[in-house]
């Protein structure tokens, strides 16, 4: 992270713009099933930890609908991945085991904060920190669609939890990649 000048609060140095994000998003949603898939199966090569966090979820309890959604959350992150012309490390399962914990971790500490007012400041400036600002956006927008669709239909269930703590740790594990060659 870099500081805009003395005494300022830390800038995010994001690799993923929100350019990045937007072409992601408008490319994603143009694909048809076959090309979906094309990339799923270039997911499995280049960062098949990734995938798996998705496919596992029905272990956890996970509907198919409530899959599919992560699904292509992954999809938008990766090709996001893409559209920024940087080479990504494989992120192994240790590295997702670590953000999730430190994820869980940042929550449970706001959430134990006796003040909201703050417990709040604590949210906004993770958020504010946070190295991918315009994926983690994309994200969060995307997941509260998602939960508003679910109460909409009156669908809850105990197993959402863990689609919605997948979705912020790609996010967290894209952002907090060691990148060590700068183009693919």
């Amino acid at each position: 992270m870099e500081r805009e000048h003395a005494g300022s609060d830390l800038t995010p140095a994001g690799r993923i713009s929100i350019e990045h994000v937007a072409a992601a998003m408008q490319k994603v949603q143009a694909m048809a099933l076959a090309q979906r898939i094309s990339l799923t199966d270039e997911i499995f090569i280049k960062q098949p930890n990734l995938l798996a966090s998705c496919l596992v979820q029905p272990r956890l309890g996970v509907d198919e609908h409530s899959v599919k959604f992560l699904l292509n959350i992954l999809l938008v992150c990766y090709q996001a991945m893409k559209e920024s012309g940087l080479h990504w490390p494989l992120i192994s399962e240790d590295e997702q085991a670590r953000h999730m914990q430190r994820m869980v971790g940042t929550v449970k500490f706001s959430e134990d904060i006796a003040d909201p007012t703050l417990a709040e400041a604590a949210r906004k400036q993770y958020f504010a920190n946070h190295p991918e600002q315009p994926l983690l956006a994309f994200v969060l927008s995307e997941s509260n669609t998602w939960l508003r669709d679910l109460a909409r239909r009156q669908v809850d269930s105990e197993s959402d939890k863990f689609v919605m703590m997948a979705s912020i740790n790609l996010v967290n594990c894209i952002a907090y990649s060691d990148l060590r060659t700068l183009r693919a």
